[in-house]
């Protein structure tokens, strides 16, 4: 076994010696109890499972148990979600449990920006990094080409209708559609940070250029075919889910689906791989699935409903992963995924750090790539203390759902015991379990406490309840969300946003859908400088999309863009191949 060391290696030189060690994912699958022809080989290391092969012949097995992982509201360098995600899984292993976890794909956007992949880090990390890094399987290239396709579809379909009228659509048997170039229900996708495309003219040129309209990209997680991806039960209600997309509006305001370009088969046909989910292993050789895209801020931001239905009839114990904080992660994991997917969750882990809560107490600015403030580095009890609130918030926001929270101390070197100590007190009296984790530094040894109170909090008998019934209005809903979750006053909507809910009361479908709401994950607020558990103040929505194929009403807060941008110091920069080996370097 190669001598891991987290305190003298990066996660990249980590995860690239762990290399050596790896199992074969013939026999991780083995261990999870795959059968040979479930397990869809991407090389030695890297697997897609068949799920409708395993879900038809496990169907009568009961699931396992089912914990999501989320977390206070983080700084900006975040604390350690899917590391505790992965040393979670670790610790269950340890003690005896038959486990799996699911993880989200990173998107290339924060890979190559400030935050890095999505791997974990120290040793509790997913393998293989680069490739889980650098696009995996193609799951979200196929979104990108599916989501972009669409638009290939309406600007096509724009232009041909502009250009040739009537006669182009009695040779092709087509109904006119009489597309608004100036109201596009969406733009294109990309998976980088490019600030530089948000807004944008296309079609400039000569008339076989093209129709000119206004047009821009999102970030391809945000897209509503990675919606999709994560809420689709089959590859069925996928193909039904996409051709109800809508793409664009008619000039009598009507909606232009996926269905009436017909490119929703296409579409479908470019997914038709990605559905599967993937499997990797952690470095102690759990098994992994990685399914579907992060943001909670600005998408669900969960892991693939598929993928959770496939573990939890192969593991006793499933862990999944919610994007971002409590307030929004494990929000829409309760409120959208559950109602979704039917599955009821036995525990939530919050994972916080003293880090974050000296922050919340109001400890210097956290900056990226900066050296931390001395407060961050020196005990500072105080400053501890007085960040608790965030904490309690978040607890109180899961036990509103119904299940036991877990608060798991994601344990620096730098932590003190006076300050680990005034965690437990005030989580305990929170009414949660507390574990210290040094899952990091230690892997799934230094996670045994935490898997030890997950299985506590696991036998106790959950009272399971949404926020809203499916009867409450889309208006109430948002201010349910707003006052009981992120602690708002009230809620404030702009003559825009006012305009859509009324419209959005008068259509029968859109009384079935679910609320995903778009806010920053810096703050319980929609402003992302207010730290700590703010207090009077008002949630302001500026708008309200509509995803039709997710069967999603999206409200936005505050000014959150669907399209992030890239930092003066990307990770980008430090990353590169050795010309001798071939081997990626600098990942993290």
């Amino acid at each position: 076994m190669t001598k891991l060391d987290p305190a003298q290696m990066k996660d990249w030189e980590i995860a690239a010696a762990a290399a050596n060690d790896m199992q074969r994912i013939a026999s991780i699958a083995e261990r999870l109890g795959l059968q040979p022809d479930e397990l869809l080989p991407y090389g030695h290391h890297i697997g897609k499972v068949d799920y409708l092969r395993v879900l038809d012949r496990l169907g009568g097995r009961p699931a396992g148990k089912y914990i999501d992982v989320t977390a206070i509201t983080p700084t900006p360098l975040g604390e350690g979600k899917t590391t505790t995600t992965i040393g979670l899984v670790d610790g269950l292993g340890r003690i005896g449990k038959r486990v799996s976890g699911a993880i989200r794909q990173p998107s290339g956007g924060p890979t190559f920006n400030i935050k890095g992949s999505a791997a974990g880090g120290g040793l509790a990390q997913c393998l293989p990094l680069t490739e889980f890094s650098l696009g995996l399987t193609g799951d979200i290239d196929a979104v990108t080409n599916a989501h972009n396709l669409a638009m290939t579809a309406l600007t096509a379909r724009m232009q041909h209708e502009f250009n040739y009228g009537d006669k182009f659509i009695e040779k092709r048997g087509l109904t006119r559609l009489n597309i608004d170039p100036r109201n596009p229900a969406m733009g294109w996708a990309i998976d980088f940070s490019v600030q530089a495309l948000r807004e944008i003219i296309i079609g400039i040129g000569e008339k076989m250029d093209g129709f000119m309209m206004r047009s821009g990209f999102q970030i391809t997680v945000s897209s509503e075919v990675m919606a999709i991806l994560s809420v689709a039960r089959d590859i069925a209600d996928l193909r039904d889910r996409m051709g109800k997309m809508v793409i664009g509006y008619r000039k009598n305001g009507k909606p232009v689906t996926a269905e009436d370009l017909e490119v929703a088969g296409a579409m479908t046909a470019i997914m038709h791989k990605a559905v599967n989910p993937n499997l990797l292993q952690t470095i102690e050789g759990n098994a992994v699935f990685v399914h579907a895209g992060p943001f909670a801020n600005i998408a669900i931001g969960q892991s693939s409903i598929i993928a959770d239905r496939l573990a939890l009839k192969l593991s006793d114990y499933h862990v999944t992963e919610s994007g971002f904080g409590a307030d929004i992660g494990f929000e829409k994991f309760w409120n959208l995924k559950c109602r979704f997917s039917g599955l009821v969750p036995d525990a939530a882990v919050i994972v916080c750090t003293i880090r974050a809560l000296k922050m919340h107490g109001g400890g210097p600015k956290v900056t990226p790539g900066a050296e931390p403030a001395s407060e961050y580095r020196e005990p500072n009890p105080a400053l501890v203390e007085a960040g608790l609130e965030n904490l309690i918030a978040h607890i109180e926001t899961v036990k509103r759902s119904g299940i036991l929270p877990v608060v798991c101390v994601n344990h620096f070197h730098t932590d003190t015991d006076d300050e680990i100590i005034r965690v437990r007190r005030a989580a305990e009296a929170a009414g949660a379990r507390v574990a210290v984790s040094t899952h990091w530094a230690e892997g799934g040894r230094g996670a045994v406490e935490l898997a030890e109170a997950v299985v506590e909090a696991c036998e106790q008998k959950s009272t399971f309840d949404f926020l809203y019934g499916d009867d409450v209005a889309l208006k109430d809903r948002i201010e349910r969300i707003a006052t009981e979750v992120y602690g708002a006053d009230g809620v404030s909507y702009t003559p825009e946003a006012t305009s859509k809910i009324e419209e959005l009361a008068e259509d029968a479908d859109a009384k079935t859908f679910g609320t995903c709401m778009v806010k920053t994950h810096l703050s319980l607020s929609h402003d992302p400088s207010l730290k700590g558990r703010p207090k009077g103040w008002t949630l302001p929505i500026r708008d309200i999309l509509v995803y039709r194929g997710a069967g999603f009403v999206v409200p936005v807060a505050g000014d959150i863009k669907l399209m992030p941008g890239t930092s003066s110091d990307p990770a980008f920069r430090r990353v590169d191949v050795d010309t001798q080996t071939g081997a990626v370097q600098g990942l993290f």
